[in-house]
């Protein structure tokens, strides 16, 4: 594995314990300039991982909590006129940092959710006609409490995918649930050193998206999403974007691997990660019990595999 994002992670463990394969999957969305969505039951450690990966690579860093009446301009920024000069004077919002947790994003209103979103697929923000880039490397961790519908503003499928990646990083397990009982399983958020710089991310993540891939393993993703497409079990598969996604993420997991070169093994690794916020399942998926997991396991088993020399 890359011996700096090795570093990351171990900076990360430091205060959260035996989630190795999230971390390794969000470090490896960060690495593919991608956005994260935390989908789980509050209290498992989403503001401790978007904290510590903050401290650990020198990002500065933003929480806001999303309530009913947090605004776009909140978010955005908003001109104020100065009494003095009589000139408008723009105050930036929450969003001008590297790295912005937004916690329960389904519990404000469809507005301020679409303001966050466009900011995140253009990287800029325009307000009163002025339209002013953020600094790189940015990503947005936005999280949102699946259980307890009441008050909340689902997200529309439409702007789930403008996530990367989806993931829950769930219960820990009995032996680092004791351990936290114990106070062992974990040391102060002041332990966790720097270890990269922004300027390092921005580099990996070129090296990244140089990473070599044979034409034969384009035509497999591609044969992957189109193959979600009419599926028994979906009403909707992947778009073209989720098919970039995966090339993406799958290049960047390459890179993380310490490889120079994409193998199959790397887009089946970050699959279900990309595609399980983008499918919509039907009613005979819902009567067989069938999850996203089970379908995109399935649609895995049912493509062949291309047999190429993976080497450039």
């Amino acid at each position: 594995m890359n011996s700096k994002l090795t570093a990351v992670k171990q900076e990360i463990s430091k205060v959260l314990r035996g989630k190795d394969d999230e971390i390794d999957m969000i470090l490896c969305a960060m690495l593919a300039g991608g956005h994260i969505l935390l989908e789980d039951i509050p209290g498992v450690g989403k503001t401790t991982l978007a904290v510590a990966l903050s401290r650990s690579m020198s990002l500065s860093y933003r929480r806001m909590q999303f309530t009913p009446d947090v605004l776009p301009s909140d978010i955005l920024g908003f001109s104020l006129l100065d009494q003095k000069t009589g000139d408008f004077t723009y105050r930036p919002g929450a969003i001008f940092t590297n790295l912005f947790l937004a916690d329960e994003i389904n519990r404000t209103s469809p507005k301020t959710q679409s303001a966050l979103l466009e900011v995140m697929e253009e990287g800029s923000v325009s307000v009163d006609g002025v339209t002013r880039a953020l600094d790189k490397p940015f990503f947005v961790i936005a999280t949102q409490n699946p259980i307890g519908a009441s008050g909340t503003q689902k997200l529309p499928d439409s702007q789930l995918d403008r996530f990367f990646i989806r993931l829950s990083l769930g219960y820990p397990d009995h032996k680092a649930a004791t351990e936290i009982l114990m106070g062992r399983s974990s040391q102060s958020m002041d332990d966790v050193q720097v270890v990269m710089s922004g300027d390092e991310i921005l580099q990996m993540q070129k090296e990244a998206d140089a990473i070599f891939v044979k034409e034969e393993l384009l035509e497999y993703i591609v044969s992957l999403t189109e193959k979600t497409r009419g599926y028994e079990y979906l009403a909707q598969g992947i778009s073209p974007r989720g098919s970039i996604a995966i090339l993406k993420l799958a290049k960047a997991y390459a890179y993380y691997m310490d490889r120079t070169f994409l193998a199959p093994d790397d887009i089946h690794a970050v699959f279900y990660a990309v595609c399980n916020h983008r499918l919509i399942l039907n009613t005979k998926a819902k009567a067989a019990g069938l999850g996203p997991r089970e379908i995109l396991n399935q649609i895995l088993s049912q493509v062949p595999i291309p047999r190429i020399s993976l080497q450039p």
